[in-house]
This record gives structure tokens, sequence and C-alpha cells, in this order.
């Protein structure tokens, strides 16, 4: 989701477990839906499970009516194959060898939760995995720049140097970002840059971290519906977000799948 004006907000110890227990609803819903995703399943079922179980543990889909061209009309966000981004559910079925990625955000007494998969459906051709591990392998070596101290190109510099290493690309419109009691604060961190540059991270800072990555060209278009991000030249994408808190002791992933 792009984001609007926003600016730097320090977590507190009770206000990082606040988050912690709003991750532990979104990855619950996240779990939920991959354990779903089979060639014939449509992306509205997808959806209205997620949004299901986000209610009944006390949470509200922070994705949901998010403003934009128009309020964004779903739980979760489901791109296919060439869809970067922002997918929107609908009538859709799952085929077998696509890729699909799969963003969910919850809210839970007041702070926001945002992470995000992608998976292949079935089988899916050898480029297709060497992606989505590639991608994966991003977000958790950008992951491992979140210590204070260290600037937010240092965390850029990397996914993009893993990225690019295995000839992929990254988009340049769409970045990871702050994350809290609003879905998006400062700073960005996009997924390319340089080493040393950037704001400066400091304990109790928290991330939303979302390498995308794209098979063809960096750039990127959007559909008619006025959110799907696609590949401008159709080309596989993947993305894979947790959010993160950086710590004294370390980054700490406030997502987990664990």
């Amino acid at each position: 989701m792009r984001a609007t004006a926003r600016s730097v907000v320090i977590k507190s110890q009770h206000e990082i477990e606040a988050m912690k227990e709003s991750g532990r609803i979104n990855v619950l819903a996240l779990k939920t839906v991959r354990e779903m995703i089979k060639p014939g399943v449509t992306t509205a079922e997808l959806n209205e499970v997620a949004d299901e179980i986000i209610l009944k543990n006390g949470g509200i889909p922070a994705f949901k009516n998010y403003p934009g061209p128009y309020p964004f009309p779903a739980t979760l966000t489901i791109s296919i194959n060439e869809e970067l981004v922002h997918g929107i559910p609908g009538k859709r079925k799952l085929r077998e060898g696509d890729i699909v990625s799969i963003d969910c955000g919850t809210i839970l007494d007041g702070f926001v939760s945002d992470s995000a998969f992608s998976m292949g459906v079935g089988e899916i051709s050898l480029q297709a995995h060497t992606l989505l591990e590639v991608t994966e392998q991003a977000l958790y070596i950008g992951i491992s720049k979140m210590h204070p101290g260290n600037h937010v190109g240092d965390i850029s510099a990397a996914i993009q140097e893993h990225v690019e290493g295995h000839g992929f690309q990254v988009p340049r419109e769409y970045t990871g970002h702050g994350v809290g009691r609003r879905m998006h604060e400062a700073p960005n961190v996009p997924n390319f840059g340089a080493r040393g540059r950037g704001m400066v991270l400091r304990a109790g800072l928290t991330i939303a971290l979302e390498p995308m990555v794209l098979i063809g060209t960096y750039k990127t278009k959007v559909l008619a519906d006025q959110w799907t991000v696609v590949s401008a030249d159709g080309s596989l994408t993947a993305h894979f977000e947790h959010s993160v808190a950086v710590t004294e002791g370390g980054p700490l992933i406030l997502t987990s799948w664990d």
C-alpha cells in the first residue's frame, strides 16, 4: 500500500509486545490461508477465511477500506504471477503452476501488524522455485541488518545485492515502511540503496520489511482497477514481508511463524 505523510515513532517495550500480539493474529490468518492454497480455490474464498479469523480473534482487518484511489475492498491483497502487490480478491481461481502472494494486515488494540508470503500452487517451474527462494532469503538478509546504529541504506543495499546477484530485479516505486499505530510510518525502506545512507536505526523502531522481486524488468504499472501493481513486462514476481522491531538485542520479528 502506498504511504501517506508520516513520522518516525519509537515504540516502548510494552508497545512492541502489543504489536507481537497483533502479529500473532495476522500470522494465524496467513497460516490458515496458506493451507487452503490449491488449484480451484478462489481468491475470494481465501479472503473470506482471513477476514473471519481476524474478527474472531478481536482484530480489525487493516487493509479493508484503506484509503487510495478508492477504499481497498478486502482483508487480503492477493497477487498472482505478474501481479506484484495489491491484487484485489475476487472470483479468480488459482491454477496449477501459479505463484500467489498473500499480504495481510491486522489491527489489535490500536497496533498494526503487516506480513506477507508467496508460494507456488501445485507444481511450479524451476525458475519460479528460485524466485521464491531468493525473495525469502532477501527478507531475512535485510532483517539481519536491522541493528541500532546501522542505516536504512544498509538494509536496502543488502536486499538489492542479493536479488540482483541472482539475476532478478527489485521495484523502485514500492518499499518497506515503518509500522505501528499506523499502517505506514517513517521511514521508507526501499529494496535498493547504498550502504551507510539514510536514517540511522534506533532501538524501538518497528518496520514492515518487504522485499518484492521481479524476474524481468524492475519497472511496474498499475492495472485499470487502480490498485493491482504488475511487472511492466508480464514476468513473474514474488513478495515476502515481516513486521520487525529494532532492539538492542538485535532484530525481533513480530510476525514470526515459529
